[in-house]
């Protein structure tokens, strides 16, 4: 423990801890804190990513599909917390913006009980409506027994998986998002050691994965909570005064609730898309849940680039900078862009070998390989709805975009699967909702954010 500590604080007193977005080059600036984020995002997705490589090569494919259809429910749940940690971020980064020390600390001490209050909560929900809710989704009864176990395993684990990600958000919202990344590193090395050693070794099989990804978020949960513990800055956490400020609470709610509906809004919609993926049978919900593996990259992309732009709108936002905020809303859309197009291209010409990585089976290889040809060359059109979004949250600005992801992404991607795509009895016949409310909720978000300029800049 003594050796963490001398890390933590030593290691992280001689790096340029956080970092002042109110001025300086903004592409610069945008790219150095995103970076740290992509990769962070990326070591933390192959939590998963692991479990369901040793899983599928170790286990076969019925192990395969139990995890993978776990993905969308457990999201459910999560993006909702992480969409309400959102708000902890922008409003710390605000408070930051406008160098307000004692609103700094009360936003850390409240954003801490409430990832406390909101881990217990999403354990007993994981713990008791698990196997209910997989049932309900339609995941096929010779799977379901392991895909509730997973379930449940995953879901012991939130409480540190809560505090990390807000302890994290906390360090981001201050311009910090390389420790987080540190963190991730190790994190990760952890989960691969102890995947091999109960899955491999132990035999645990889909449950030796879940208690090494439990492993891993605690000692994440961990690291952060020391550097916030024994940092001398303004977020400077004291355990004894973890609690609820009700003034910070109820800004860190308005913010956070709609964004973590926004959230959960992707989750439902995918729920719904996959109940009607099941019906194709156990074959097409392990070459499903390979694809969205292999989508993840993208999504950590346009994740990591909305965390970058949210962090310094809020910061800005909070030193009255409005036209820089324009400025830099253009140049996260011109990175977002770019990022997508070639993301788009390597995974057109490489899925069919990363695909291999997940399982040697050539239906599945075939059939994804399928999928990445037909859904990847769209993702150029999603990148409004991540920089408009986060835009505007950053400004604090909530309900408004929930509402036309809402519109745009749930409601629409649910008619289309329940009305349109029976009539074309086809797995592509499902899918293709994504690329269509892509375009939908990307022209909605382009037409609403040329009033909200007006509106918040006088632009």
């Amino acid at each position: 423990m003594h050796l963490w500590v001398f890390f933590i604080i030593e290691g992280g007193e001689s790096m340029n801890k956080t970092q002042d977005f109110t001025k300086g080059v903004i592409w610069k600036q945008l790219l150095f804190f995103f970076f740290p984020i992509l990769i962070g995002s990326f070591f933390q997705q192959l939590y998963n990513t692991v479990d369901t490589i040793i899983v599928g090569q170790a286990c076969g494919t019925n192990a395969l599909a139990a995890v993978g259809s776990t993905g969308n429910l457990t999201n459910l749940v999560v993006n909702f917390y992480v969409g309400l940690s959102t708000g902890a971020s922008v409003v710390i980064a605000q408070y930051y913006g406008a160098h307000n020390k004692g609103k700094i600390h009360q936003a850390v001490h409240t954003s801490y009980m409430l990832a406390i209050v909101s881990g217990i909560i999403m354990m007993l929900f994981g713990l008791f409506f698990s196997y209910q809710c997989l049932d309900a989704i339609g995941v096929p009864h010779d799977i379901l027994n392991d895909a509730s176990l997973y379930m449940k395993l995953y879901f012991l684990g939130m409480i540190p998986g809560a505090v990390y990600n807000i302890g994290a958000g906390i360090l981001r919202a201050v311009g910090d998002s390389k420790r987080p990344l540190y963190y991730l590193i190790i994190c990760s090395i952890v989960n691969v050691v102890f995947d091999f050693i109960f899955v491999v070794i132990l035999h645990k099989g889909i449950a030796g994965a879940a208690i090494a990804t439990f492993v891993a978020q605690s000692v994440c949960a961990i690291l952060v909570t020391l550097q916030l513990i024994f940092s001398k800055d303004d977020y400077h956490l004291i355990l004894s005064k973890i609690r609820f400020h009700l003034p910070v609470l109820k800004k860190i709610i308005q913010i956070g609730a709609p964004a973590g509906i926004q959230s959960t809004m992707y989750s439902i919609a995918n729920i719904v898309l996959q109940t009607h993926i099941n019906i194709f049978g156990t074959q097409t919900i392990a070459s499903w849940s390979v694809y969205i593996k292999i989508d993840a990259l993208f999504w950590m992309v346009m994740a990591a680039i909305g965390a970058s732009i949210t962090t310094f709108v809020g910061q800005n936002y909070g030193a009255h900078q409005y036209k820089r905020i324009q400025k830099g809303t253009r140049s996260a859309l011109v990175i977002a862009l770019t990022i997508a197009i070639s993301i788009s291209v390597i995974l057109c010409f490489g899925g069919k070998y990363i695909t291999q990585l997940f399982s040697s089976d050539p239906e599945i290889i075939k059939q994804c390989q399928s999928l990445i040809l037909f859904l990847m060359p769209f993702y150029f059109s999603y990148c409004c709805v991540e920089i408009f979004s986060g835009t505007m949250r950053g400004c604090g600005e909530s309900l408004k975009p929930m509402l036309l992801v809402c519109l745009g992404i749930c409601v629409l991607r649910v008619a289309w699967v329940t009305f349109i795509s029976p009539h074309y009895p086809t797995l592509k016949g499902v899918v293709i909702s994504y690329p269509i409310t892509w375009f939908t909720t990307s022209f909605l978000f382009i037409v609403y954010y040329q009033h909200f300029k007006k509106e918040h800049f006088g632009a």
